[in-house]
């Protein structure tokens, strides 16, 4: 039968993602508009952000943390441009993010010692194969395939190269170890359900260091430029913006961030989006039709939660078909008003996509879960009338 609770919050879309319960406009009622973000007060307003997220996070008081334009792909694509060249690189790709940065150092960087270490769409390369004598890209959570690395234990404590993560989807709902990550990038539209269009830029010391001594033989656009006469521009760390910021987008951060503090800060927003992951795992468990697209449980994502067709009737179909009936079950759900966005991503397999962090409440997904077994069930019977 059809369901008739409904979630409070339909919003399961994986980026821009769910506000936090409770809000409203009104949250950017102290905004710093009509004014110079290097004024005083909105300087203040972007120190704040950068101040707020080292507390909540646990960086190491000698990390750079910057805001920068253009999201998380702004910030990725900074550090690439800038810190890429001395060292042979490995890069991960295990969804279509990793493809994407293997995509740019090889064939706009044009960097000559790459290793692409790939997986398909469920599962991780083989992380033993790391050498530490090499830069090494990845994403800590594949935002398009749900799988994350489990840890970073096979990162080395003693590497030669920088590790560059890409942590879009993970920072805020995973623990990330600062020791072992050199350049670490997000934006505010994931976790803590910010607006679009600013990144967050982390850099280590070893960081910090190649930046300066290293002069990248390719030309810079100055949105990506992090030096100036070998020395680090220091005041883009302290809320000295590269370009101009949406003051609104950062009041509506600070916003996040003290809903992470008043909730109890880290600890509180992995054990919120962790205890997402479990209602769903119990629920795919009963339902019986779908499974986690990530293959083993240690890598299954707690924020963007992916998921295959797995009904024996389906699984008998081609993916075009498979997609044109996950396709069908997103668009009867958004059209009852029970969740937007949750479409399996462009280049992934056909399935589900739907976001699970810590803004989301598990009540508003133990709610979603019987409109989601409905409108399977119907269109399951829909297919067997027409055969």
């Amino acid at each position: 039968m059809k369901p008739t609770l409904r979630p409070k919050s339909p919003h399961f879309s994986s980026g821009p993602c769910a506000k936090r319960p409770g809000w409203s406009l009104s949250a950017l009622g102290d905004a710093c508009v009509a004014r110079s973000h290097r004024s005083k007060a909105g300087k203040a307003k972007l120190a704040e952000v950068i101040d707020r997220t080292r507390a909540i996070l646990g960086i190491p008081r000698d990390w750079r943390i910057g805001i920068v334009p253009a999201s998380d792909t702004g910030a990725v694509e900074m550090a690439l441009w800038s810190l890429l060249g001395p060292r042979a690189v490995d890069v991960l790709a295990w969804e279509s993010f990793g493809a994407g940065w293997a995509n740019d150092i090889a064939k706009q960087l044009k960097l000559g010692d790459i290793r692409l270490l790939e997986a398909p769409y469920g599962r991780l390369p083989d992380l033993t194969q790391i050498s530490p004598d090499h830069d090494v890209v990845f994403t800590w959570n594949g935002t398009t395939s749900g799988v994350r690395v489990p840890n970073g234990e096979w990162i080395s404590a003693t590497r030669q190269g920088l590790t560059i993560c890409d942590a879009t989807s993970a920072a805020f709902a995973m623990a990330l170890p600062w020791d072992k990550l050199d350049v670490t990038t997000w934006s505010w539209q994931k976790v803590l359900g910010g607006e679009g269009q600013h990144g967050m830029l982390v850099l280590s010391p070893r960081a910090v260091e190649r930046l300066q001594d290293h002069v990248p033989p390719w030309p810079l656009p100055k949105i990506f430029r992090l030096t100036q006469g070998g020395k680090l521009i220091d005041g883009v760390f302290k809320g000295e913006t590269i370009n101009t910021p949406s003051m609104l987008c950062v009041e509506d951060a600070l916003d996040g961030l003290k809903w992470a503090e008043g909730i109890g800060g880290l600890n509180a927003l992995i054990a919120r989006a962790e205890g997402n992951l479990a209602a769903m795992a119990a629920w795919a468990r009963r339902a019986g039709w779908l499974d986690f697209l990530a293959e083993e449980p240690a890598t299954r994502s707690c924020t963007s939660v992916c998921f295959k067709l797995t009904d024996r009737l389906m699984a008998a179909l081609n993916a075009e078909r498979r997609a044109a009936i996950s396709k069908r079950l997103v668009a009867l759900l958004e059209a009852e008003g029970v969740a937007y966005d949750i479409d399996a991503y462009r280049d992934a397999p056909p399935g589900l996509r739907i976001w699970a962090g810590a803004t989301v409440e598990t009540s508003d997904l133990e709610a979603l879960f019987p409109w989601l077994d409905w409108a399977f069930a119907l269109i399951k019977d829909e297919f067997t009338a027409k055969a």
